[in-house]
């Protein structure tokens, strides 16, 4: 198979695990950096161009998109899917599960269990909002922040308050979330593809902080979902729409809480826990739904 992987570094640990795993099976792999193409859209002719060249005969495209460079990715994986390419991942999904508003209102109008959420776009009804809350502390998160940055804790009403109002200033969109204090520091990240858990950790935050964040000191180690935990991965990543997804959750006394759905999650710290090969996990999904989309078409 000719496969691309956008990717915007193809030193990065995840890109070069897939790279490796499709070279092993025997496949043409190139990775292409997302920012760097060039759209031409015409009229029943849409094309991608990389370093002046069309990207043609392309089988099967592995999208690696960052939170910085979603917009101009999706519009990269609209362009292959007017050529009728598959993809591991489509622009719908994509946006879908990066926008942390809309991914938690997805999963909460489904009945998945989802922390208590609030968008609070005016300062004036802040103090109502932080009344309804209930106790402290709570989570202020950037709409946009990844691998823990952007998220505060805030102890009390008025540090809430002083940190809503500093972002209001800068315009940044943040939302409020209810903080779950049973959870302890930890939360389980489950990596699905094609359907099925391949992978699952528990990441506890290092001492002092309520981040488990690996890129923020973390610790990791390998579990076995309950099957609770697995049954909320799984349809969580069926609501998006998303073909390979990490799903991060919360252990409460009520069961799993979904934090969020990652679109494009990292294999490193999955990798280098579970001691599975989750790269090769990707490419053996490629290779068959490859086959049925092109029996298909």
């Amino acid at each position: 198979m000719n496969i691309v992987i956008l990717s915007r570094n193809a030193s990065l640990y995840s890109t070069q695990s897939l790279v490796n795993a499709a070279r092993l099976r025997n496949h043409y792999v190139r990775v292409v950096d997302h920012l760097m193409c060039d759209l031409i859209i015409e009229k029943g002719k849409c094309q991608v161009s990389y370093n002046n060249n069309i990207l043609s005969n392309v089988d099967a495209v592995i999208p690696r998109i960052g939170a910085s460079a979603t917009t101009m990715g999706a519009a990269v994986l609209r362009q292959f899917e007017s050529q009728g390419v598959f993809l591991t991942l489509n622009a719908t999904p994509l946006m879908r599960a990066r926008n942390k508003l809309s991914c938690l209102q997805i999963l909460a109008g489904a009945g998945i269990a989802v922390p208590k959420t609030v968008y609070a776009s005016n300062l004036q009804t802040l103090p109502f909002i932080l009344n309804d809350m209930g106790s402290f502390p709570i989570i202020i998160k950037l709409m946009n922040g990844t691998q823990g940055m952007g998220v505060i804790l805030a102890e009390n009403k008025s540090n809430a308050e002083s940190i809503m109002e500093a972002f209001h200033t800068t315009n940044e969109r943040v939302i409020l979330q209810k903080f779950v204090k049973e959870a302890k520091g930890a939360d389980i990240r489950a990596f699905v593809v094609d359907g099925k858990v391949v992978g699952a950790m528990k990441r506890q935050a290092r001492p002092g902080d309520f981040r488990s964040n690996l890129h923020r000191g973390g610790t990791s180690e390998k579990i076995v979902l309950s099957k609770d935990e697995e049954t909320t991965a799984l349809k969580s990543v069926e609501l998006l729409g998303l073909n390979i997804a990490g799903v991060d959750m919360l252990k409460t006394h009520n069961g799993p809480v979904v934090l969020e759905v990652n679109a494009s999650p990292g294999l490193e710290g999955i990798e280098g826990t579970t001691e599975v090969d989750i790269a090769g996990e990707i490419i053996s999904f490629v290779e068959r739904a490859y086959q049925n989309y092109k029996s298909n078409k």
